[in-house]
């Protein structure tokens, strides 16, 4: 296998969803997959099929990757709705179904038409040199000019406004809106796709051709006149997308005599009809809830349609002061300036997550990802698809922001991309897949270079005829000990290579020595510690009792290794409110007994043995205990709590068993009892948006970092489980988890009816999950680059090493690499990640992950090679944790103005030169500023008014150690119809874009962002699907905020819980419903997730976003 080997071209990035069953991925970009020989093991067999694939054609669209915050209660709507409430009958998602073929012009790919489906056209021509493809749609934001890909506008004899089967707002250009921006007669438009440059390539990969670009006005000259012509071959086409009515900001103006236009007479009717001609008409502007009336809309416009007829002679522009808002719409291209109204860029001529998701699926998920190749981009996260180890870790192990990273550092900081990896070292696999192997290597351990301490992997150079091999990470030559001795082949490759997985696999883990544990002693089995609130609050709302009786049935399924008859984990039990109540459960006792610590300043264990015992031992007792602890507290009037006592109380617990384990606590509200840690109410709105903002993410007091410290060195993490009425300072009592690698659960105002079902889930999934304890781990990189920061949910207390008291499966540690040295294209970048740990069964173990990058002197190369879902994970928690020590105001600019930077840097480096007013986005990043819009209106960065400090906290937490799928789901909700597909269709439908422009009103919709769950019911749903799902006569009657559906026994009600059910299987964490119904006070809350439209609390809308973007990067050009 050539490590060497240039890295094949990228697909456009995206993400994973853990949905679909069987995981395919389609074949990479034309390298010939390398052989390998037969192999004693697993799934790890021969030559990886070749994979071939020709690029499809035409533009893709990429749904968004994120949402909102999750909200703490579907009780408070928070804040954010989306602009433009819908009057009674409105939008229809998607194209009209028109039976006309449609006419298209020749070579424009209009960037996001719901309807450009992958056209087999001719190889589409690069913008530049070699092949960074990179999709060039033209759009005229923010006094730009978009325009299809490369169509003109059609000439003036009347309004571009024939029967709907015109795809003006698709293909046409956008009228000019001032002398600017025209293209000089006679020359090419900016993004002719058919004719190419002198010595250009066509794209090698397998992602729509060409960069993103949107124009902008900049230079005089007459109109290009009308480009016409059939379709070239294989351009069949579907109806026109439909361009949703948006509310009128300016008052209607009379059309010239002769121009009238087809559309709604004042409000719109809702979009079924098919024979509708014309096109609504966008508006921009204000957005308010009211729509204001349409005039002069009347009758069909009566003259030819002029998308097929000749061109006809250029008109000049009439002068006019170019208004930075007035965004030409695609359909008033003709009339005279002074009569046009201010109007919307088409939302389906910029670059669409779905789309882009879409494509990749179809590209990629059909054919393994074979990781021979070095430098290979995987596919994004949102595709299901196979992963066959070759020799780099899988990317369920290991996503990068770039797999191609620049050879100097001042390439790099031209660029500005952060050079980041995500690395989640115990991720889950598909059972298709193999787990990595455990070799042992008996008492000498495993074999690693003298001089840095890497680890034995496939890149490690034998020599000398196998005698001694040379590092790949810093190049030393090293001994081979004899009993590891084995002989070349005539390739230089050891004969065993195939049979050891360290030396032809990217992960895999080794069994470690007794010198790889603390006090040189293999360490005991793990204990977990049961700890639970028994104050007023808890004992009121029914939890102590739900808790008590789930956990005498959840104690059998403790996690287990291998084929263990039974877990290796002891349990122990503790209950506390300002005291702390221990339990003797050891098996030869008939009743358990308690004990009681009052002296909370100064914690101590008062039994050790009885308390961690073995759950099947000691069966009986610790069922009476259950039963025992609701009705022991059933009448307490305690209300006052401790915290970190508990927390010092389970691990002293722990330290004098001496075993690791994990505290489960279950805490209801602000520790004010008189005990350390004890926390004052300090919940201040009037903080937000000035710089004394960061202290609401600040823990108030020192006494939790030091409290983790010692839970680090002892490996006690802590899972906490919160249920506050009212504010209970997560930003403090999560500092404690955080550190300790553990998570924190929070259900607002919990009540046991409605939220049984999610902490119980939830519950049992924390308690099930297979969890690496007391760890550590270490990333090694080549000479050239090395690991510089470090994001997630550890403590380190030196520079290198990452110290998690637990990890499990969903957890992650982004890490991002700085230059130190000039890098070789030659020999590449490599990382390993070494994470050391104690499995659930006690046993020490070293898990390897090595990854091997290719390095680039073109930033070309950089751009083709990035992966946005990855880089805005990293953004994200670089931006979170900014938080903490900078006003939010500045944290959002440094995010705006990096995004800004990449994209400039790759306009003035890599695009062909074309005129300033054109946004040109790389095609691996043409979704980079819906995502980080996203980002940037998230709780945490700018809060609706119904959002709490500690719901901002919580989050903030949470996603910091989210892996690339998660982040991806969580900041670009999935919005799926559910009454469009055929109902006897079993797989998921597909998803629309986050904008209220897409709902229907006579539709039903699910929305899930990893946390949440909304169905939303349109409010002219037929009366038959209504019955089908709520069993309830009419819309009227359906009840708002319901969290469950009713069982029952017809095809939509089974096909809707199922999908529920598939979504939630998904997701790490369990998502309650709720149901929200059209113009219901609840649906503020559920618009906060339609993450394109402007939100409440000021967060811009796509498309004004964009606009923003391309002025940044104006000014950085300029």
């Amino acid at each position: 296998m050539n490590v060497n080997q240039s890295a094949p071209p990228v697909p456009p990035f995206g993400q994973p969803q853990p949905v679909y069953p069987g995981y395919h991925q389609s074949s990479y970009g034309g390298q010939p997959g390398p052989a390998a020989p037969p192999t004693s093991y697993g799934t790890y067999n021969g030559p990886g099929p070749g994979y071939q694939q020709t690029p499809p054609l035409g533009m893709s669209r990429a749904p968004p990757s994120t949402g909102a915050p999750p909200t703490s209660t579907a009780q408070a709507p928070c804040g954010q709705a989306a602009y433009g409430q819908l009057g009674q009958g409105d939008i229809q998602n998607g194209p009209s179904s028109s039976t006309v073929p449609t006419q298209r012009l020749p070579g424009s790919q209009p960037f996001g038409s719901p309807l450009a489906p992958a056209v087999s056209q001719p190889a589409a021509l690069q913008h530049y040199g070699p092949p960074p493809t990179s999709a060039q749609v033209t759009a005229q934001l923010a006094g730009m000019q978009i325009s299809g890909a490369m169509a003109p506008a059609p000439p003036s004899a009347g309004l571009g406004y024939g029967p709907p089967t015109l795809l003006a707002s698709a293909s046409g250009s956008f009228s000019n809106s001032g002398p600017y921006g025209s293209y000089p007669q006679g020359q090419a438009p900016p993004v002719s796709q058919a004719q190419g440059h002198p010595g250009v390539q066509p794209p090698q990969r397998s992602a729509p051709p060409l960069a993103s670009n949107f124009t902008s006005p900049t230079s005089g000259g007459p109109r290009m006149p009308s480009m016409t012509g059939s379709l070239p071959p294989g351009q069949g086409f579907g109806a026109p997308p439909m361009s949703q009515p948006n509310h009128v900001s300016s008052p209607p103006q009379a059309l010239p005599p002769g121009t009238q236009m087809t559309g709604p007479q004042g409000p719109p009717p809702p979009m079924h009809s098919l024979q509708q001609p014309g096109y609504q008409l966008q508006q921009n502007g204000s957005f308010g809830p009211g729509r204001g009336p349409q005039p002069n809309y009347g009758t069909p416009y009566s003259g030819a349609p002029t998308f097929g007829s000749q061109p006809g002679p250029p008109q000049p522009l009439p002068p006019k002061r170019l208004d930075p808002d007035a965004i030409p719409s695609p359909q008033l291209n003709e009339l005279p300036p002074q009569q046009k109204t201010r109007h919307r860029i088409d939302p389906d001529a910029i670059p669409s997550p779905i789309q882009v998701i879409e494509d990749d699926r179809n590209n990629r998920g059909s054919e393994p990802f074979v990781t021979g190749v070095r430098g290979q981009v995987p596919p994004l996260v949102t595709t299901n698809f196979l992963v066959k180890d070759q020799g780099n870790a899988s990317p369920r192990y290991i996503r990068c922001t770039s797999y191609n990273i620049p050879c100097t550092s001042d390439m790099a900081k031209q660029a500005q991309v952060p050079l980041a990896a995500v690395i989640k070292p115990l991720a889950k696999l598909p059972p298709e897949e193999a787990s990595p192997y455990v070799v042992d290597h008996g008492e000498s351990g495993p074999l690693r270079c003298n001089r840095c301490k890497a680890y034995m992997c496939p890149f490690m150079q034998f020599i000398e005829g196998g005698r001694r091999f040379q590092c790949c990470f810093c190049s030393c030559v090293n001994d081979v000990p004899p009993q590891y001795f084995q002989h070349l082949d005539h390739t230089g490759r050891r004969v065993d290579a195939y049979d050891r997985p360290e030396l032809s696999l990217g992960s895999y883990e080794f069994l470690a020595t007794v010198d790889y544990c603390k006090n040189n002693k293999f360490p005991s089995p793990p204990a977990f510690i049961f700890m639970i609130d028994v104050s007023y609050n808890a004992i009121r709302t029914g939890l102590v009792r739900l808790l008590c009786e789930e956990l005498k049935s959840l104690l059998d399924y403790l996690p287990r290794e291998g084929g263990a008859e039974e877990s290796a984990i002891h349990v122990g039990f503790v209950t506390y409110n300002k005291v702390l109540h221990f339990y003797n459960v050891k098996s030869s006792l008939a009743q358990p007994q308690m004990m009681v610590v009052s002296d909370v300043a100064d914690m101590f264990v008062p039994l050790l043995d009885g308390f961690l015992v073995n759950v099947n031992e000691s069966r009986a007792v610790i069922t009476s205990l259950l039963d025992q602890i609701p009705e022991i507290f059933a009448d307490t009037r305690e209300t006052e709590t401790v915290f970190a006592p508990v927390i010092q109380a389970g691990m002293e617990a722990l330290k004098a068993a001496e075993c690791a384990g994990k505290l489960f606590l279950f805490h209801t509200s602000l520790p004010i009892a008189e005990a350390p840690g004890k926390l004052k109410n300090r919940d201040d709105r009037k903080l937000i948006n000035t710089d004394k903002e960061k202290t609401l993410f600040q823990p108030q007091t020192g006494v939790y970092q030091t409290l983790a410290k010692e839970c680090v060195a002892q490996g006690c993490c802590v899972d906490l489980f919160l249920f506050p009425n009212q504010y209970v300072d997560v930003a403090t009592l999560s500092v404690v988890p955080q550190l300790t690698g553990g998570s924190v659960y929070k259900y607002a105002c919990f009540q046991v009816e409605n939220d049984q079902e999610r902490f119980l889930s939830d519950l049992r999934r924390d308690v099930q999950k297979i969890v690496g304890f007391d760890a550590v781990m270490r990333v090694r990189t080549s000479t050239g680059i090395r690991a510089v920061d470090f994001f997630g949910a550890f403590y380190m207390s030196n520079t290198t090493d990452v110290e998690l008291a637990g990890l499990d499966a969903n957890k992650t540690v982004t890490v991002e690499f700085k230059h130190d040295d000039r890098l070789n294209e030659e020999s590449g970048a490599l990382l390993q990640c070494a994470l050391l740990y104690t499995s659930c069964a006690g046993q020490r173990r070293l898990r390897i992950h090595n990854l091997a990058l290719n390095c680039c002197t073109q930033l070309a190369d950089l751009y083709r090679n990035c992966e946005t879902d990855t880089l805005i994970n990293y953004m994200a928690k670089f931006a979170y944790r900014g938080v903490l020590n900078s006003p939010v105001k500045t944290v959002r600019d440094t995010l705006i103005t990096q995004c800004a930077q990449i994209l400039a840097c790759y306009r003035k480096n890599c695009a062909s030169p074309s005129s300033a007013g054109q946004l040109i986005l790389p095609e691996c990043m043409k979704l980079l500023p819906v995502y980080l819009n996203c980002v940037l209106k998230s709780d945490v960065l700018q809060p609706g008014a119904e959002v709490t400090t500690d719901d901002r906290a919580y989050v903030r937490q949470l996603v910091t150690s989210m892996d690339v799928a998660e982040t991806n789901v969580f900041f670009y909700p999935r919005l799926l119809p559910l009454t469009k597909s055929p109902i006897e269709s079993t797989t998921e439908p597909p998803a629309v874009r986050a904008s209220e422009e897409r709902l229907s009103n006579g539709d039903i919709y699910l929305l899930e962002n990893g946390l949440n769950l909304f169905l939303w019911v349109g409010a002219s749903v037929q009366q038959g699907v209504v019955q089908s799902l709520f069993n309830v006569p009419s819309f009227s009657q359906i009840t708002t905020g319901l969290s469950v559906l009713p069982i029952l026994d017809n095809p939509l009600s089974k096909k809707v819980r199922g999908l529920i059910d598939s979504l939630r299987a998904q997701r790490a964490r369990y998502m309650k419903l709720t149901v929200v119904k059209q113009e219901d006070k609840l649906e503020m809350l559920f618009k906060n997730f339609l993450v394109e439209d402007k939100s409440l609390s000021g967060g811009e809308s796509y498309v004004d976003f964009l606009c923003h973007m391309h002025k940044e990067i104006r000014q950085l050009l300029s």
